[in-house]
């Protein structure tokens, strides 16, 4: 409360909304239709390529429950993305 028994409230705007956290960015990533590589992930998230494998089995798949593929394409890096957002 304040000083004389009111409380304030603060109204969201655009300039104040919150970020989206880096598990939705990295979410969204992997909804993609070609997915994400681990470079992609670990340049939004800034994490390690161990931690970032480390989300995608644990709370990825296992906690969230989503179907996660792994396909590692005739040119370039493995790529993961989420089966049901194809």
């Amino acid at each position: 409360m304040g000083q004389h028994g009111k409380t304030t409230v603060k109204r969201r705007t655009q300039s104040n909304a919150p970020e989206k956290s880096k598990k939705d960015r990295i979410l969204a990533q992997l909804r993609r239709k070609n997915g994400a590589s681990l470079q992609d992930l670990a340049a939004i998230s800034g994490w390690q390529d161990h931690s970032i494998r480390g989300f995608l089995s644990g709370t990825v798949k296992k906690k969230l429950g989503y179907s996660l593929v792994a396909e590692k394409p005739n040119k370039g890096p493995q790529r993961y993305y989420i089966r049901d957002a194809q």
